[in-house]
């Protein structure tokens, strides 16, 4: 529903098409968005028009961010280790020996 929302306003009916969910169902979800500052609703008429609200996105994003640059800086170190492991573990090929007339067995 936010991602059609940053399309431009909508209303409850449209909001709900997409998906196999009652009126009642999808009036429900955008009590709880609106509740959470996601989006604004107005009544026009019989009609309720709702409209993304960004701001409240924008710091999620940040706060999002950050912890992706963390984890991802994590992850990448521990796949540095792990590979370094392999390589210690991963035994070196030997060379062929050799008889006393110098021929390789």
């Amino acid at each position: 529903m936010l991602r059609e929302l940053s399309l431009g306003e909508r209303t409850v009916s449209q909001l709900a098409e997409p998906f196999a969910m009652s009126l009642a169902a999808a009036s429900k979800h955008i009590k709880a968005l609106e509740s959470a500052g996601l989006i604004h609703r107005e009544v026009r008429g019989r009609t309720h028009m709702c409209r993304l609200a960004p701001a409240p996105l924008a710091g999620a994003h940040h706060w999002l961010t950050f912890y992706e640059r963390f984890w991802t800086d994590r992850l990448d170190a521990l796949e540095r280790l792990l590979r370094e492991d392999d390589a210690r573990k991963r035994p070196t090929p030997k060379a062929p020996k050799t008889t006393k007339r110098g021929v390789k067995s």
